[in-house]
């Protein structure tokens, strides 16, 4: 077992990753950039090293800085958390080069499933089930063209190298095609310096259901079940829960066995999620693997009992998984508590919280590095904490969450837990039944609720 980890991140999961190293004996180094000096991860950890200014192009993806950071302090392995660095193929084979354990999967796997045309290949060669699309980039308009004549509208054009929402075009019909496929080139290239574009049919109403896996040096793989993400605003997840409403047994084995192919295809390590679209059929399609810890690991950890960052650190010592039957005996949901303004088209919003009563009780978790006094930088992502509650039921889970999210005060700033407290509320989402475009669809937000 490692004696120091070195976290190359910020914020909430640093401070994730520090708990976790201190419960298994494991000595700590934060990094942190200038803006970052007052963060809880800073405080907490054995060590810290500042690696520069607060752009994150400065400090956390500066990797001679991590690197040199690592060499003062002596660490043995470093764990990049998710974002930045955290996907970086390059970074995994710098931190190999340097007698660094990288807590995550080889270059190899992270450069396959990286490139969602690679990726999307490997899963067809592996029988995992994928969305009608080209069959790898697209490289010019008249093969763009030939492509949605074979598998017909609607269409999403997806940057190859893209993330986070961005880099995704969707088009209605034939007319629209030229002008968004070039945009879409244009985005990609001005995002990833990378202007490859893939095409693949428009799956309508989809659930995003993503499976949670961990595969060790051994050869062994296993899923921990799935985390439903279909609560989405411009892409992004607002709000994910464990089990999904619209999961069965026999749908939960034939995707959790598909996500463990993909995984056993690339000789993944590490933790990892592959996910989904599924439509109301259950008929479900790969979308993309996420090579790291996702933001919304907590609502496994709740459902399974199971420590998810302990499992990566073990994993990548060289230990076996130990296999036992999934048992949910709990549902979980999570919400993004994000600094932002609901009033005001979710804008960011920055500064210093004057308040900060956070919620208790029995089955209610937080993840936050915020705190009275403390100041938000304007550097990063908004997402200041991550609310967590569990219960036998999901309605039991749905009234905790709402209880919880209540008794949440933060002053100083705006955020989107009125958002929440409202989502609560709404009809289709106690029934269930929405899917990835229902909260820009239909879902509206009425400011000052009382």
């Amino acid at each position: 077992m490692f004696n120091k980890i070195l976290i190359a991140n910020r914020g909430e999961i640093a401070l994730r990753i520090i708990r976790t190293c201190q419960e298994m004996g494991i000595k700590t180094v934060a990094v942190y950039s200038t803006a970052d000096a007052d963060s809880l991860h800073v405080k907490f950890a054995d060590e810290a090293v500042c690696i520069g200014p607060p752009a994150g192009k400065d400090s956390y993806l500066k990797i001679p800085s991590i690197l040199a950071a690592a060499e003062i302090t002596n660490a043995e392995a470093i764990h990049p958390g998710y974002g930045f660095l955290s996907e970086n193929a390059e970074f995994s084979r710098i931190c190999g080069e340097h007698d660094l354990k990288f807590i995550g999967p080889s270059p190899e796997s992270i450069s396959k499933m990286g490139d969602k045309a690679v990726a999307k290949a490997t899963m067809i060669a592996n029988n995992v089930p994928v969305v009608p699309g080209s069959d790898g980039v697209v490289e010019s308009f008249e093969e763009a063209k030939k492509v949605c004549d074979e598998i017909g509208f609607p269409v999403i054009i997806k940057a190859s190298a893209g993330g986070g929402g961005r880099g995704m075009r969707m088009v209605m019909d034939a007319k629209d095609l030229e002008k968004n496929y070039k945009m879409c080139r244009q985005e990609a290239e001005t995002s990833f310096n990378n202007p490859a574009v893939y095409i693949e049919r428009f799956v309508l109403n989809p659930h995003h259901v993503e499976i949670q896996i961990m595969a060790d040096q051994h050869g062994t793989a296993v899923h921990y079940g799935e985390r439903d993400c279909s609560l989405q605003r411009r892409h992004q997840k607002v709000l994910e829960e464990s089990p999904s409403p619209l999961m069965t047994e026999e749908l939960r084995e034939r995707m959790g066995t598909a996500a463990v192919n993909a995984a056993k295809a690339v000789n993944y390590e590490g933790a990892g999620t592959v996910e989904f679209l599924v439509d109301d059929d259950h008929n479900f399609y790969f979308m993309e693997m996420n090579t790291r810890i996702q933001v919304e690991h907590p609502v496994t950890e709740e459902v399974t009992g199971i420590d998810l960052i302990e499992q990566q650190i073990r994993v990548a010592a060289g230990e076996k998984i130990e296999e036992y039957p999934l048992n949910f005996e709990n549902h979980a949901i999570e919400c993004r508590i994000n600094a932002e303004d609901p009033e005001h088209n979710f804008r960011p919003s920055a500064g210093k919280i004057t308040v900060f009563h956070p919620p208790g009780g029995h089955g209610v978790r937080l993840d936050t590095h915020a705190y009275s006094g403390y100041r938000i930088p304007p550097h990063y992502d908004s997402m200041i904490a991550k609310l967590i509650v569990s219960a036998p039921t999901r309605e039991d889970a749905i009234k905790k969450m709402k209880r919880a999210l209540k008794e949440f005060v933060i002053e100083g700033i705006k955020t989107n837990i009125p958002f929440h407290i409202q989502l609560m509320d709404d009809e289709n989402f106690i029934k269930g039944t929405f899917d990835t475009k229902y909260l820009e669809r239909e879902f509206k937000f009425i400011p000052n609720r009382n």
